[in-house]
């Protein structure tokens, strides 16, 4: 263990994107929050890679649990790094499966892997670069799984937002792959509505898991998609029991439901 100021304070190191801090959590020996800018970005138990703390990462687990036949390995990208959360959990539930991170915070990961490495086996490659112009670099239908988790602080940036990329990540999944977004937003949903309408120009099958409360417009949260390119594609039964069995119950929203939440939304453009 470290002094009692650096756990109260935690370990703090200076990023190309702002300054970041790891938080030793006292209630678990390997446990850790990442913060940028003092916005909780990441937690990771790095003696127990599977325990998910932040609802969020408990959403993406369960695409990566219920997509994929259990235990077998996969290809996923990951775009965003942090404290690494989601690629470790990989490497713990799915060995020998092959990782790619891009991330574009050289400092930010450096630090994070001088205080958090991760394991040397792990098959877990890191990539540095904008997530944007990232993709337009790598070879299509190459990826089981896509995991976009980019932001800016407590911001999904445009850059990632719009249906230019959208068709940038589709491109890149293998038949049967699956998309995976996590979204932060709050009432009325503008971000997410517009985040279903966008998916939808290039995704046959979209679905999000978000709580009830954040549908009401009662809470800020987080909301995660999922989506497929070919219709059918996503495992929407299992999906939805995982969800109301976590201790931060969710839904699934899609079809019809999608359609509701989404109508008179406009798909993000840039260009």
């Amino acid at each position: 263990m470290g002094s009692w100021r650096e756990i109260i304070d935690g370990i703090a190191e200076n990023g190309d994107y702002g300054a970041a801090r790891l938080v030793r959590d006292p209630r678990r020996k390997g446990g850790w929050t990442l913060l940028v800018e003092e916005v909780q970005q990441s937690y990771v138990d790095v003696q127990d890679p599977t325990h998910l703390y932040f609802e969020y990462t408990r959403r993406l687990g369960s695409i990566v649990d219920e997509a994929f036949p259990a235990g077998a390995p996969i290809r996923v990208l990951h775009l965003g790094g942090g404290a690494f959360t989601m690629p470790r959990y990989v490497a713990a539930t799915r060995p020998g499966s092959t990782q790619l991170v891009i991330e574009r915070d050289r400092k930010l990961a450096a630090f994070v892997q001088r205080i958090l490495p991760l394991p040397p086996d792990a098959g877990i490659d890191l990539r540095f670069g904008d997530a944007r112009a990232s993709v337009t670099d790598l070879e299509p239908g190459a990826w089981d799984l896509i995991i976009g988790d980019v932001y800016d602080a407590a911001q999904m940036p445009e850059s990632v937002s719009d249906v230019v990329f959208a068709a940038s990540v589709a491109r890149l999944l293998a038949p049967g792959g699956v998309y995976a977004l996590n979204v932060a937003d709050l009432a009325p949903l503008a971000f997410s509505r517009a985040q279903g309408a966008t998916l939808r120009t290039a995704f046959g099958d979209v679905a999000l898991i978000v709580r009830p409360e954040l549908l009401r417009g009662r809470r800020f949260g987080n909301v995660v998609f999922a989506a497929a390119v070919e219709p059918g594609t996503l495992p929407i039964a299992k999906l939805a029991a995982v969800a109301g069995r976590d201790r931060q119950a969710a839904q699934v929203v899609t079809g019809a439901a999608l359609d509701l939440l989404t109508e008179g939304a406009d798909p993000v453009r840039l260009d």
